[in-house]
């Protein structure tokens, strides 16, 4: 099979990483791709916002596949285009990525199916908003509608906290995404994160993990797109996983049907683990990044064979089995994430560091730039290992960090630390 997948980030390289090992692959492109993938994709110059291009592309190198990796170019119809070329495509169409791409539209599912949730209201001026928040009180969370990157929530724990987010969502920190915003109670308990493959109908369960927002160690500072995450999820146990595909995921697919949009592709759960059960906190429609990084090399499953089933409406006969042992990354960012990011500056040691059978750097915001590899975004690399338990995993992540050459980088040094509490 000859595929095509979309994305230049971490969660992209894990992908590839894993598709180049099917034996049913005859050809894998990534568009526009990373230097980190270029060992298992040949990497393309497409623009993907250029639905076209991506079509002519596909038609011409006879693809039998599209994979999809971020959300943007979901919630922007790439997978509508590529269905009316008569286009195999892994990823939800425009209408179903609502899911994430709206998170009034989420909320409204959740209303009208009773699928467990935050209370909220939605709000498209900041006065309404500011007198519903004074109205509530804080710990309290203001989150902007559309999509901004992983960057558009905050969790107030005052009052003029949340009010100052309410008014820098209207006054345009998040662009079109900040145009209507969503305020909702604060939700107590531990976040996990819950992933099923979806044919329209059938939803598969495809594993759990547990990710870190906050840039600064203990879970402090501000949100980011994630700075290291592990899996499995401790906290899921089978029961709570049986009790969230029936309350969320089941009700969900169902109802998606029913609205004529059905959902294919990756279905990702944002969980709240509260006294009262699992409850949603927001739905992506892709694999989680970093969490996609972990679930890739614990998978034991022809990643291709599964995407195909998705596609084909054939989940119902699949199955996905897992590694035992866990596996936990940690990404690497440049000075300045999230707010400024210093690009340039020479990544030495990568090779050296990802020796081992047990261990997997992904690239994420890196570039060649006269033969040497720079970094190029905020989040750069992710330093991924295996271990029989999270302590050991971590302690395997940490070792590969520690061979990489790069001043002008950092990262967190507690990834996975509530897991390595429950098993000391």
């Amino acid at each position: 099979m000859k595929v095509l997948l979309i994305g230049s980030g971490g969660r992209e390289h894990a992908l590839a990483w894993k598709l180049a090992s099917s034996p049913v692959l005859t050809a894998l492109y990534a568009a526009p791709g990373n230097p980190g993938m270029q060992a298992d994709a040949e990497c393309v110059a497409l623009d993907i916002t250029d639905h076209a291009a991506i079509v002519d592309f596909c038609l011409g190198k006879a693809i039998d596949l599209v994979v999809v990796g971020p959300e943007a170019p979901l919630v922007a119809g790439l997978a509508d285009a590529l269905a009316d070329a008569e286009i195999r495509v892994f990823g939800p169409s425009a209408a179903a990525a609502q899911l994430e791409g709206s998170k009034s539209f989420t909320k409204e599912v959740c209303d009208r199916f009773g699928i467990p949730t935050a209370a909220y209201g939605r709000f498209d001026n900041a006065l309404a908003a500011r007198e519903y928040v004074r109205k509530h009180g804080a710990p309290i969370v203001i989150k902007a509608d559309g999509l901004a990157a992983g960057k558009g929530v905050t969790v107030a724990a005052t009052v003029d906290e949340a009010l100052a987010a309410v008014d820098d969502c209207f006054d345009g920190s998040f662009g079109a995404a900040g145009a209507s915003v969503v305020v909702e109670e604060c939700l107590v308990g531990e976040e996990a994160s819950f992933f099923c493959l979806c044919d329209g109908t059938t939803a598969l369960p495809f594993g759990t993990a547990q990710d870190h927002k906050r840039v600064g160690e203990g879970d402090t500072g501000p949100n980011t797109g994630g700075m290291g995450a592990y899996s499995p999820a401790p906290v899921l146990s089978e029961a709570l996983i049986a009790r969230t595909m029936k309350e969320i995921i089941e009700p969900t697919m169902r109802g998606m049907a029913e609205m004529g949009m059905p959902f294919t592709g990756v279905l990702y759960a944002g969980l709240m683990l509260t006294e009262d059960g699992p409850k949603l906190i927001e739905y992506n429609v892709r694999f989680g990044d970093p969490e996609c990084q972990v679930l890739m090399l614990r998978l034991k499953e022809d990643l291709l064979l599964l995407l195909n089933a998705a596609v084909d409406g054939q989940l119902a006969h699949m199955s996905a089995r897992w590694r035992d042992e866990a596996a936990l990354t940690v990404v690497l960012a440049a000075k300045g994430y999230p707010e400024n990011p210093q690009k340039g500056s020479v990544i030495g040691g990568v090779a050296q560091a990802a020796e081992g059978d047990d261990t997997a750097i992904f690239h994420a915001g890196t570039a060649l730039r006269d033969g040497a590899l720079v970094a190029n975004g905020g989040r750069v690399l992710n330093v991924t290992a295996l271990g029989k338990t999270v302590t050991e995993a971590q302690k395997r992540a940490y070792t590969a960090v520690d061979r990489i050459d790069w001043p002008e980088g950092f990262c967190r040094r507690d990834i996975g630390w509530r897991a390595v509490q429950r098993e000391e």
